[in-house]
């Protein structure tokens, strides 16, 4: 956690984006870090832990990391959340909350809340289109002798 928070302090003294850092650990080894890089990439989904999900999973070859750590120095977004979970890991140490946060300008509470509605409840209108044609890929999928199930 201290290399995180060191990596967290010098983005921001070195004008490459947010207080955020992240690293993903297996066993004694650091196998990937990854700090805000929002602003630097102008991506919003170039998060810490999206940074250093990326890269562990380049460097082992998977896109699970099963048996890795994540150290973090926030408790993760909606966003990073759902990467983690996606990719498995095993355990997340973060240092401060989303109510530290929040209290700095990055608020995710709204994003926490919008999840939980319907489609068509939320403040970005989502409208569902071609159905019954798009079913015709999770078919195939289900079908598919060569595919990985994740």
């Amino acid at each position: 956690m201290e290399r995180a928070i060191a990596l967290s302090i010098e983005n921001v003294r070195s004008g490459s984006g947010g207080p955020f850092a992240a690293l993903v650990v297996r066993g004694e080894s650091i196998l990937a870090i990854g700090t805000n890089q929002v602003t630097k990439l102008k991506d919003p989904t170039a998060h810490g832990e999206i940074v250093a999900i990326r890269t562990a999973c380049q460097a082992i070859g998977s896109f699970q990391l099963i048996d890795c750590d994540l150290y973090t120095t926030c408790e993760p977004c909606p966003m990073c959340m759902g990467a983690i979970y996606w990719a498995r890991l095993a355990k997340v140490y973060y240092a401060n909350t989303r109510d530290d946060a929040a209290g700095i300008g990055f608020d995710d509470s709204f994003i926490y809340d919008q999840i939980g509605l319907r489609p068509g409840e939320r403040k970005i209108p989502m409208v569902q289109l071609m159905r019954e044609q798009a079913l015709g890929a999770f078919r195939q999928w289900e079908r598919s002798p060569v595919k990985v199930k994740y």
